[in-house]
């Protein structure tokens, strides 16, 4: 039969079908040889792993039948872009893991198995139209004025681009509900110990034109993009605060940060989730809360009076007289002595929680009770504690979102140094606990940082640090040429010609019985000490940046029982490894070791405790997150390490380097000494 409408014979009932379907076999068939005959000859290692690769036996199919195809249904325009729901995240380069989706009915058809064709972009709505074409001519020109990063600035364009330039954060010229939600969570930025103000919020309204819903649409995803990247990894760099920093870096992808918030079922949950999840972060974060909300009881303030002081008991006044006010009592239930709650007398016990206050609260601790501590205690109570909190949940930040080793049930060594305390934890729970001697205030603190403990040496020697040579043994030996005979000291010629001192294992070694090894770039570990007073002392900073544990022997077995569980290593064991030589016991599996500064923290029984600012870094963190500096307090900065260079030739008394004509080697390190001044007439020397 024909077709009379254009002059051909009608072809039969699916044969139309059947011939495409032999016609794309074959082309099929010829791009292969053809690739194929294209391709590069495979050499001999090539052939050699293809024969060692198992490849499936071809399966017994026949051939297409007409059944088999359908007609091709009209084609959507061609784009780049992979098709997207309404609120569907955009394709990205990154890998991402689709959210759950609700099971098929059972009456629906079972989906087909065949590949699923390329999808588009969304269609923009009509009303959305002209807003998206400013959103195009505002990212093309103008994007580096919302987004200064590079990364996250190419993380939006792509973002945009694949949706078509549709606005994710308004729809007909009002805010979506995902845009209320983030808005909300930015405007409650505070609550994390951030700063509302730096996450300015825009107003979506219907009456405002395209360039304003653009332009809102635009500052809205910068908003959200600083705080995700200020709730992971903080507000300011820890490099900013102190050359003894040295924290891992966690950035945020902006890429996931874009897809996670625009897919989320709770967008402000899903922007909340950047925050630390540390129980010490969350304990502060409850506290913040509660000190925002306090309000002061008028009623239980102290009021103004005279000054009270406790007098210590001396040979020549044993019993002195004990200070007596009627404010006393109010005092002690405002520092929490419930012991003798009605005593009037400004004893011992009250003057030291005076202190104490004064010391947690930027004043002079002398314990005597004046105008200006009794103004501190009245309030604003919470001003103060609330940037000490604020500051302490910034430190939070910083530190690794996995504290612990996973393989050995996230176990982790954790210090804080103000506190003066290490904490073993395993198993989500304290393990063990002791004190601590830490760095000394200046130029030997000791720094923050977290990295993994790898081995443990019991009878270690010591080798003195260089810092510690030229800079104070060296300069004794030019006043004492015994002083190292004295203190058990060797020093040695290197090759080069650099001075080395070094301390044998023993009892009285600098390191004690056992170093607790964490290579670091301070050079700096934990040991026991042949000190042990400075253990009583309430304030432990004595030390030249490591840290003295207490109970060696004990952290020691209770490390060792996580890292070689079937080694049987217990304290008595431990001790019986004391001896002359050095031995080393490595860690199959490292175990995390955080150095912390928390002058504020929530203790075991729910209690914000707060600690000396021994370090100063408070008094500098405060008015940074105040706004004090700038804004740019995220780059980092490059300090000035410390030089372990060993300086060669140094003259040292009685070895075969010195020359008793030319200058000694303390002139030569330090030129020669300034001559002391004539003594004024009539004014006495007095010896140091």
């Amino acid at each position: 039969m024909r077709d009379f409408s254009t002059g051909h014979r009608k072809s039969p009932a699916g044969f139309d079908r059947v011939l495409m379907a032999v016609t794309a076999t074959f082309l099929s068939l010829a791009a292969t040889s053809a690739i194929a005959q294209n391709a590069p000859a495979k050499s001999p290692a090539d052939l050699a792993i293809d024969a060692a690769v198992p490849l499936p036996e071809p399966a017994n199919v026949p051939p297409p039948t007409a059944a088999d195809f359908k007609l091709p249904e009209p084609a959507a325009p061609a784009t780049d872009s992979v098709a997207k729901a309404p609120d569907a995240a955009p394709a990205t380069t990154a890998t991402v893991t689709p959210p759950a989706q609700a099971p098929a009915p059972a009456s629906a058809p079972a989906p087909e198995t065949a590949a699923a064709p390329a999808s588009t972009a969304p269609a923009v709505a009509a009303a959305d139209q002209p807003v998206a074409d400013k959103l195009r001519d505002l990212i093309a020109t103008k994007g580096a004025r919302y987004f200064d990063r590079k990364a996250e600035r190419a993380a939006v364009e792509n973002f945009y681009k694949d949706r078509n330039y549709a606005p994710l954060w308004s729809e007909g010229g009002n805010a979506t509900a995902r845009a209320k939600s983030v808005i909300a969570r930015l405007k409650n930025a505070d609550s994390d110990g951030l700063s509302a103000a730096d996450y300015p919020t825009p107003d979506f309204s219907a009456s405002a034109g395209p360039d304003a819903l653009a332009d809102s649409e635009l500052k809205l995803t910068e908003s959200m993009l600083d705080y995700a990247r200020h709730a992971q990894s903080g507000r300011m760099h820890w490099s900013r605060v102190s050359g003894d920093i040295s924290y891992p870096e966690h950035p945020i992808d902006p890429v996931e940060v874009l897809i996670n918030v625009s897919t989320a079922r709770d967008a402000a949950a899903a922007l909340d989730s950047y925050n630390p999840t540390h129980k010490g972060y969350l304990a502060l974060k409850a506290k913040l809360a509660a000190l925002r909300g306090v309000t002061e009881d008028t009623s239980k303030q102290i009021a103004e009076g005279d000054t009270l002081k406790f007098v210590k008991p001396t040979k020549k006044n044993p019993n002195p007289a004990v200070a007596e006010d009627s404010r006393v009592p109010a005092l002690r239930a405002k520092l929490d002595i419930t012991e003798n709650a009605d005593d009037t007398h400004y004893d011992a016990k009250v003057a030291n929680a005076v202190r104490k206050f004064q010391a947690h609260n930027g004043l002079k601790a002398t314990g005597i009770l004046d105008n200006a501590t009794v103004h501190a205690l009245n309030g604003p109570k919470s001003d103060r504690q609330i940037d000490i909190v604020r500051v302490n949940m910034e430190r939070w930040r910083w530190l690794p979102r996995e504290l612990g080793a996973k393989a050995l049930g996230n176990a982790y060594v954790i210090l804080n140094v103000p506190d003066y305390t290490l904490k073993l934890m395993h198993n989500g729970k304290q393990a063990w606990t002791t004190r601590v001697v830490v760095g000394k205030p200046g130029k030997h603190a000791t720094p923050m940082l977290t990295e993994t403990m790898k081995f443990i040496t019991v009878n270690p020697t010591w080798n003195v640090p260089p810092s510690i040579i030229y800079n104070e043994y060296l300069p004794a030996l030019e006043q004492d040429p015994t002083v190292l005979d004295r203190m058990g000291l060797k020093l040695s010629r290197a090759a080069d010609g650099s001075v080395r001192i070094s301390q044998p294992p023993g009892e009285a070694n600098a390191l004690g019985r056992i170093r607790f090894n964490f290579p670091n770039k301070f050079l700096v570990y934990q040991h026991d000490t042949p000190d042990k007073y400075l253990f009583a002392k309430e304030e432990r900073a004595f030390s030249h940046g490591c840290m003295r544990v207490q109970n060696p022997d004990q952290y020691a077995s209770q490390l060792l029982s996580i890292a070689l569980p079937k080694d049987g290593y217990t304290p008595e064991k431990i001790k019986g490894m004391y001896g002359r030589s050095e031995l080393n016991i490595n860690f199959p599996t490292p175990i995390p070791v955080n150095i912390t500064y928390q002058t504020a923290f929530v203790d075991d029984a729910g209690k914000l405790e707060f600690r000396k600012d021994i370090y100063g870094r408070d008094a500098k963190m405060i008015p940074m997150l105040k706004g004090a500096t700038g804004k740019d307090m995220e780059t980092a900065v490059s300090h000035a390490q410390p030089s372990y260079v060993r300086p060669t030739n140094v003259r040292v008394p009685g070895d075969s380097f010195a020359n008793n004509n030319g200058p000694g080697f303390f002139e030569r390190l330090f030129g020669a000494p300034t001559p002391p001044p004539a003594p004024v007439r009539g004014q006495r020397r007095v010896a140091r």
